[in-house]
């Protein structure tokens, strides 16, 4: 019997495009194509209980190797992917259907799979969906990756009404980054027009739950934020008392090169920077480069933004943004401390 990983990879090889990767609703199989592909329900039981096989919900799977590689948001998606796939009825909506637009997430946990609908009666109940009874028009229902879900502007409503506010700050970047970016070039336009849209659609929904919060959001977002720990950061930094900083400062460096610093701190006359670490420890961001060389550069950029700037320049991370206080306390150390 061919092995039980050559057995799963079978279809998925054969759906793949040549020389590509196969995509995740394609590693998402269901136990009556596993049955057809080969397998026996002795076989899977065993596959799962020797961990080779990742049991997603009843009757649904991913090889464990490929279910271990995935991000917290990828394996919700496959989550979502299995979900629709035997739904009758309900479009993916919330944190689903923001998995699904590859909005990121901070510090959210997933646990169940979400749809809406406007007939409770057409969602069969399962404990890892939640249910959500609401009018969906047909404009607010787009197709990703063949699966039903929330538009981008009704998916935001959502999240920004029901997440904690720093998830909520991270989406609501995100998705207008998502808008406005054309390559590296920033489209005001689109910036404008996803803003106005979605300011109609927020002002149109008194008495909602979480308006009051989804309202905020939307006038703080700036979708110049590149990354969560960049957004969260935002928040943190107003809760301080800083004034609004500017986002991806160009400062010229040698040779007319461009360095992009996170923040700009106009009103205490300094710099700062959102370290993830990443950069440092995924060899793909390093561009061929050692961990030393890398540091390396960073430490010669900073020095020639400090010494052709004269202003103070301070760095943080993820352990430094999980409240106001922590980030207080990480900018005091470089003496940046609110006007």
């Amino acid at each position: 019997m061919t092995s039980a990983a050559s057995l799963l990879a079978l279809p998925a090889a054969a759906w793949a495009e040549p020389g590509s990767q196969p995509r995740l609703e394609q590693l998402v199989r269901s136990r009556a194509d596993l049955l057809l592909s080969g397998w026996t329900e002795r076989a899977l039981a065993a596959a799962v209980r020797d961990g080779v096989l990742r049991h997603i919900r009843r009757g649904w799977y991913m090889a464990a190797e490929d279910w271990n590689a995935l991000h917290p948001e990828q394996r919700h998606r496959a989550h979502t992917i299995a979900v629709m796939r035997d739904a009758h009825g309900g479009t993916a909506s919330h944190t689903s259907a923001g998995v699904l637009w590859r909005l990121p997430f901070y510090r959210i946990q997933f646990t169940r799979v979400h749809l809406t609908t406007d007939a409770p009666h057409r969602i069969s109940s399962a404990p890892d969906v939640m249910r959500h009874v609401a009018p969906l028009p047909a404009d607010d229902v787009v197709v990703i990756d063949g699966i039903r879900c929330t538009s981008l502007s009704r998916t935001v409503f959502d999240l920004c009404r029901t997440l904690p506010l720093e998830a909520a700050v991270a989406v609501a970047d995100a998705a207008e980054r998502m808008m406005a970016l054309r390559i590296r070039e920033w489209d005001l336009d689109a910036v404008l027009s996803w803003r106005r849209a979605l300011a109609e659609r927020l002002g149109a929904a008194d008495g909602a739950r979480g308006i009051r919060q989804a309202r905020w959001v939307a006038d703080f977002a700036d979708g110049r934020a590149q990354l969560p720990g960049e957004s969260v950061s935002r928040l943190q930094l107003h809760r301080l008392g800083f004034a609004p900083p500017d986002l991806q400062v160009p400062v010229e460096g040698p040779s007319g090169k461009l360095y992009f610093i996170d923040f700009g701190l106009d009103d205490v006359n300094s710099f700062g920077e959102f370290d993830g670490k990443r950069k440092y420890l995924e060899e793909a961001l390093r561009s061929g480069r050692t961990v030393e060389e890398v540091l390396l550069a960073e430490k010669e950029r900073e020095d020639w933004i400090r010494g052709r700037t004269q202003r103070r320049f301070g760095r943080w991370g993820w352990e430094h943004i999980h409240t106001p206080h922590a980030l207080g306390r990480r900018l005091a150390a470089f003496h940046i401390t609110p006007p």
